[in-house]
């Protein structure tokens, strides 16, 4: 892996602990408590980094690989998590993203454009992988924020006193 490569992922990184670190040590019923007027929950969040962002832009949009994002039709449904459905299984979820994106990452240039690209986008396009993960880098980031919001509104904690 060249050093621009190491250097995007190690940032990317970075973000990813952020999200699964301001997370640990929450019950499982913090971690399925609506935080907003919208409903969002923290476990809803990691499961939208998992599925929409993840999965999304490196599987479908790097690599071309094809499935069905959202399998009931709704484009929120990512971010919604079944009070039933235990915290592991959505954090093995986003592990599980996380390491197939790396292995795209690792296999493609950085230079590579993106292999498949929605519809939905309109003219709006990114050029190639750097652009991929500059992109993730500021979504998970932003995300990263949110919880760190949500977790200080939860208990008080901040991700400086968690570290």
């Amino acid at each position: 892996m060249d050093g621009e490569t190491k250097a995007l992922l190690d940032c990317l990184e970075n973000q990813r602990g952020h999200v699964v670190g301001i997370l640990d040590g929450l019950s499982s019923e913090a971690l399925h408590q609506p935080m907003l007027p919208s409903g969002w929950t923290s476990l809803g969040l990691v499961n939208h980094l998992a599925l929409d962002v993840e999965r999304f832009w490196f599987r479908q949009v790097v690599s071309a690989e094809t499935f069905d994002l959202d399998p009931d039709g709704d484009a929120a449904s990512a971010w919604v998590v079944s009070p039933d459905t235990p915290p592991e299984e959505v954090f093995d979820r986003y592990r599980q993203e996380v390491e197939e994106a790396n292995a795209i990452v690792a296999a493609t240039p950085l230079d590579a454009e993106p292999r498949a690209w929605p519809d939905f986008f309109g003219e709006w396009r990114l050029a190639d992988l750097r652009a991929v993960i500059l992109h993730v880098i500021a979504e998970t980031a932003c995300h990263a924020g949110h919880l760190d919001a949500a977790r200080e509104l939860i208990d008080g904690r901040t991700w400086l006193t968690l570290t």
